[in-house]
């Protein structure tokens, strides 16, 4: 009798781990057990925000569960981001945000609430965004290596629109003016949006913009593409060159959408999600009515994958902001 009651505990004791491991699987695939709160840490109308909805919707119909996009603005991303990496890890609060949240904003603040590489888990990167070196028509060059000789010879700087310290015209123009020595003056704006206008209205002189908000100027003679920041030309803009073509190889930062869930959050959970969402951006209808056409490059990466990305992300961007000097405005 002694015999059998050690050797039934003893296979009790061999479930129990056993069945934990189990606990975050079901878990997962119980998932989601009510609304999941999609935070974007931009105002409404942004090209963050204008992804995020229809994947929203497409969630929705998917899991069965409202998906709900929830806009927390400002302070460059911390409200919205300092929101997730406090909620609670269950799969029921995440973030979908841009590089600038993760990788650019530890290197330009001094102190932040959270840590994103520490209290954010990455579940899947969304899209690369590769953006066009644009200028206002009255520019007088054409190419990248013109534009470099115009700055050189004007007695004054000519002016560049961001959207802040750390963004992706900032990163770029200033990476710029470190390998050539030319000359140009950061404008800050709140948004793409006002800096693709400002450079419309030639209040500046040159910005970034993507292919779905800037394209649309090209034909109508309102703004000039000189490269993009890509590894091989846009489908969209085929005579645009790259950076690379232009002989500016190494100036290009990287831009892209991720996906983030809080620190603790299952790994079962966010592998169930990063699926699901790759299951959606690999349909061809969803990807030419939301991002082909708006010359996003889809990823749908891994969790495993994309925190690698991150990671080599957040040291090359971290080069760059301290080697340029970048500060906060």
């Amino acid at each position: 009798m002694k015999i059998q009651i050690k050797t039934s505990l003893a296979r009790a004791a061999l479930l129990i781990p056993l069945l934990a491991a189990n606990v975050p699987l079901a878990f997962a695939q119980g998932y989601p057990s009510g609304t999941v709160r999609m935070i974007v840490p931009y105002p409404p109308g942004g090209g963050v925000d204008g992804l995020a909805r229809p994947l929203a919707d497409k969630l929705t119909a998917l899991w069965g569960k409202p998906v709900i996009v929830d806009n927390k603005a400002g302070a460059a991303t911390l409200i919205g981001s300092d929101f997730v990496a406090k909620a609670k890890p269950d799969g029921l609060t995440l973030l979908f945000t841009s590089d600038s949240t993760v990788t650019s904003n530890p290197h330009l603040f001094a102190q932040m609430p959270f840590d994103p590489m520490k209290d954010l888990v990455p579940v899947t990167q969304l899209i690369d965004l590769y953006q066009m070196v644009v200028v206002h028509p009255s520019v007088k060059a054409n190419t990248m290596k013109e534009f470099v000789a115009l700055a050189k010879s004007l007695p004054q700087p000519m002016n560049y629109a961001s959207y802040g310290s750390g963004s992706q015209p900032n990163l770029l123009f200033e990476a710029l003016k470190l390998e050539t020595g030319i000359r140009l003056e950061h404008i800050p704006y709140k948004g793409i949006a006002p800096a693709i206008q400002a450079t419309l209205s030639n209040e500046v002189q040159m910005t970034l913009g993507g292919a779905a908000t800037t394209g649309q100027y090209f034909a109508a003679g309102k703004m000039k593409p000189l490269a993009i920041s890509a590894p091989k030309r846009s489908t969209v803009h085929p005579d645009v060159p790259t950076l690379a073509e232009a002989g500016f190889p190494d100036i290009g930062p990287r831009a892209w959408f991720g996906l983030f869930a809080p620190r603790g959050t299952p790994p079962a959970l966010l592998e169930r999600i990063s699926r699901d969402i790759a299951k959606i951006m690999a349909d061809p209808a969803f990807d030419a009515a939301q991002l082909s056409s708006k010359g996003y490059q889809p990823v749908g990466s891994t969790p495993r994958e994309f925190a690698a990305f991150v990671a080599q992300d957040f040291q090359h961007k971290g080069r760059v902001i301290k080697d340029s000097g970048i500060k906060l405005d």
